[in-house]
């Protein structure tokens, strides 16, 4: 694969079919409820984002953007069968910048499987009290939820806030977490 080319591939899992996308540079995007079908639209967002064509893969463990997907995958299978709590995957950040770039970049490193952060307490953390607002616009443009768990961001009063895979998508997550209580059905 060339720099020219982007890997992508779609896995099930228990939240629904996943599109992964990666770069040489690592994983670039994982998009909710896209299979094979509902792809192309997205799929010419990202190559104009990316500047580089798409190319479906197998997850391939040959260096480059193959390997980083199969490894995506894998990681993804165990943190839904409940043995991974942390993902160790090189990410492409090029799809985020600015204010977004850096809560997404405190959100990976200082809110860990099972714990939840308020929206004000993450634009605290970054250096803007008062941008409560702006961070859940940065979670929803998310380009790499699940494996930089947006998820895990909630309301100050404890209610779950939005999610751009659907609440029912959050609640599942935080509860794989240990977070909220498994559903009853």
């Amino acid at each position: 694969m060339n720099h020219s080319t982007f890997a992508w591939c779609v896995t099930d899992s228990p939240i629904g079919p996943l599109l992964l996308a990666a770069t040489p540079a690592g994983l670039a995007q994982v998009a909710f409820h896209t299979d094979r079908e509902a792809a192309p639209p997205l799929l010419e967002r990202l190559a104009a984002r990316l500047g580089a064509r798409p190319e479906e893969q197998a997850a391939d463990p040959s260096p480059g953007a193959g390997a980083v997907l199969a490894e995506a995958v894998r990681q993804l299978e165990e943190y839904f069968a409940g043995r991974r709590r942390i993902f160790e995957l090189p990410l492409d950040w090029s799809l985020c910048t600015g204010f977004n770039r850096r809560v997404l970049r405190e959100l990976d490193a200082t809110v860990p499987f099972g714990a939840v952060a308020g929206y004000g307490e993450l634009a605290e953390r970054v250096g803007e009290p008062g941008a409560s607002q702006a961070v859940g616009r940065a979670m929803g443009a998310n380009p790499l939820p699940v494996v930089v768990a947006c998820h895990r961001v909630v309301e100050s009063d404890g209610g779950l806030g939005g999610f751009g895979g659907g609440l029912e998508t959050k609640r599942r997550l935080l509860a794989l977490e240990g977070v909220l209580p498994e559903p009853l059905f």
